[in-house]
């Protein structure tokens, strides 16, 4: 079974056709009327505009003509850019534009059963997280009986003319499709997550490692099904549609439609003096200014190849408007990549993502309040709402999205489009259950961009641990929704921090109630004891309180371990001590090498302590080789940490 489907207006395909074919007459949907509301919020488009049917403005009108990824796409007179190649990339994968456009045969125009064609279709969109069904009649808006927006070179093709129109009905018309980046549009269409990568930034013209770490993760993104679109940036307006001394067009998005890793043949190897292509092909969705360099079909290296040397290499070109470039070039040439990932599906029963539907809310009390504004707001910050996660290894790449509800249909109200929004990230305790409320030791990871966009995002390679994760309006006060996902190649459990404290239970009320709450940061342990000089050291913590305990990552061949392991303990007295041991990782029975025992008293010192080790038997056992550095708080009050 596939995701739940929400349906729009609750308008049901089915029955409205099977109504309109019972009653002879074409669809009139009356939710998105012909008229300049269904177009504009507050302005009329110069020139007569006249709603047609396909029928009325071709001859043999058809939804697809052949195969949907073979055709150009022009804006139009009043088209947008960024769906015109937003269509292009859709068409790339089969798998998109299929749950897109569904059953899209059955809706297709059948001149042998025109008796059945009712001008009703249908489209679905991934929806501020959920997947919503649009229904519309074929109607649509041309001047001296071209289209205005959107259409296709072949005349008589009609799906991006159409689903651009249920795309404007699902925002509210089609000037709300007006400041919509080319990723915004991708992800309504597939449901994707997406990433922009800064490809100056990323030094990838220099860096050899980063660059092929990068073809590693396109290739992998494309072949699971990801849209993946790149453009040169342009300083000015006057620049923007210029071409570049490559054939290249400056603040235009190109989209990639395959990629290939080859291994080359001895005669080619000699020809090439490689033994490995990396390539890329990519395609103008207006289907001109092709690449001119190294690997374009005018090119020196495309000459060397044979037809047979091309095929067997998978270097072909479908369409107008394709051409391959190597990794080299296509980094050097590109300033801005939009990723978007397929995350749709669980791999192998593994979930790649996380997501929940959040609120920014108001409340008069500090602790209900979830609408705090951003980090310069220290008194309120942490009012937002908190989600926690947990990396479980290290080094692996985290994708954080943060998306606001769509304000556009509240336009014509005088509402802006969209918030300031961001967010931030802080390595927390390894056992920490409740929400933040002060920032005294939490490292603060990552924070994302602050703008009013729909959609923020942060890409980290973040260390093993939990983290949290606070998403905020740049302002306090005020409220509004947010979506908030997580991807990453191991599951993360991400879930909302939802209480402050213990909550009062019987059972705790019997063993007693929480007074005292501590955080320790156990920095670093050094000069550990070592038996022998070749002995192979691998030192990892252990922090007790009562019967909890936390474990730390275990470092490997070192007498001078970096930690920075933190854990929070809510204790019934300081009678009950903290206790931090070291411990050496062995294949078969790990060796004790010291401990510290604290009693951690509200009153103690908060400031950084280092303590020699010592034998298990508390603070005043014989002390042993080593001795660590550590930071711990402890406080009467249960919410102060």
């Amino acid at each position: 079974m596939g995701p739940p489907l929400k349906l729009f207006k609750n308008q049901k395909y089915q029955e409205l056709k099977q109504e309109c074919i019972r009653d002879g007459r074409l669809f009139c949907d009356p939710t998105f009327l012909p008229e300049n509301d269904s177009l504009f919020y507050n302005r009329l488009l110069p020139g007569k505009v006249v709603w047609k049917r396909p029928q009325d403005i071709c001859d043999d009108p058809r939804l697809i003509v052949g195969h949907i990824s073979n055709h150009q796409l022009t804006q139009g007179r009043l088209g947008h850019k960024p769906m015109v190649s937003a269509f292009s990339c859709l068409a790339v994968q089969e798998s998109h534009w299929t749950k897109t456009i569904p059953n899209h045969k059955e809706q297709e125009w059948d001149p042998r059963k025109l008796d059945k064609y009712a001008g009703i279709f249908r489209f679905r969109f991934w929806h501020f997280g959920e997947w919503t069904e649009v229904v519309i009649d074929d109607l649509l808006p041309t001047i001296n009986g071209d289209l205005v927006f959107s259409f296709s070179t072949s005349m008589n093709e009609f799906w991006n003319a159409l689903l651009e129109k249920a795309y404007a009905k699902l925002l509210g018309c089609y000037e709300a499709l007006d400041g919509l980046t080319t990723t915004d549009i991708i992800v309504d269409f597939t449901g994707t997550l997406a990433e922009t990568v800064d490809m100056q930034k990323g030094r990838y013209t220099e860096l050899v490692e980063e660059k092929y770490k990068l073809f590693g993760e396109l290739y992998k993104t494309f072949t699971k099904g990801g849209l993946i679109c790149c453009s040169i940036e342009f300083p000015n307006q006057e620049e923007q549609e210029v071409e570049t001394d490559w054939g290249l067009l400056k603040g235009h998005t190109y989209t990639m439609t395959d990629i290939r890793k080859i291994r080359l043949g001895e005669r080619l190897v000699e020809v090439f003096s490689t033994e490995k292509l990396y390539m890329i092909r990519l395609r103008n969705p207006l289907g001109r200014q092709e690449w001119s360099g190294p690997w374009s079909e005018i090119s020196e290296e495309w000459q060397q190849l044979t037809a047979a040397d091309r095929k067997n290499l998978g270097l072909v070109m479908s369409d107008d408007g394709e051409f391959w470039m190597s990794l080299e070039d296509f980094c050097r040439n590109f300033h801005e990549l939009n990723v978007c990932r397929n995350v749709n599906n669980p791999i192998f029963g593994r979930k790649e993502l996380e997501s929940v539907v959040g609120c920014w809310t108001v409340d008069d009390d500090p602790l209900m309040n979830r609408s705090g504004g951003c980090y310069n707001n220290r008194d309120t910050f942490l009012q937002n709402p908190q989600y926690i996660f947990t990396v479980p290894e290290d080094g692996h790449k985290v994708i954080m999205s943060l998306q606001q509800k769509d304000l556009r249909t509240y336009r014509r109200m005088g509402r802006p489009d969209n918030y300031i929004i961001g967010f931030e990230l802080f390595k927390v305790e390894m056992n920490r259950k409740f929400r933040l409320h002060h920032l005294y030791i939490q490292e603060r990871a990552g924070t994302s961009t602050y703008i009013d966009t729909r959609t923020v995002f942060l890409s980290k390679y973040l260390k093993k641990g939990n983290y949290v994760l606070v998403p905020t309006m740049f302002q306090h006060g005020r409220t509004s929704e947010f979506l908030l996902r997580i991807f990453s190649e191991v599951p993360v459990q991400l879930r909302e921090l939802t209480l402050d404290m213990p909550k009062m239970s019987c059972w705790n009320l019997a063993r007693g109630y929480p007074k005292v709450v501590t955080q320790i940061t156990v920095h670093s342990a050094e000069g550990l004891e070592k038996k022998y000089a070749n002995e192979t050291v691998n030192p990892y913590l252990v922090i007790k309180c009562g019967k909890e305990e936390v474990h730390s990552p275990v470092q490997k061949n070192t007498v001078h371990a970096i930690f920075d392991t933190q854990a929070i303990f809510y204790r019934r007295t300081t009678d009950i001590p903290i206790i931090v041991q070291v411990w050496n990782r062995r294949k078969f029975c790990d060796q004790f090498l010291g401990q510290v025992t604290l009693d951690a008293d509200p009153s103690d010192c908060r400031d950084l302590k280092s303590l020699y080790l010592r034998k298990k038997g508390g603070p005043t056992a014989k002390v042993k080789q080593g001795h660590i550095s550590f930071k711990v708080i402890s406080s009467d009050d249960l919410t102060e940490l």
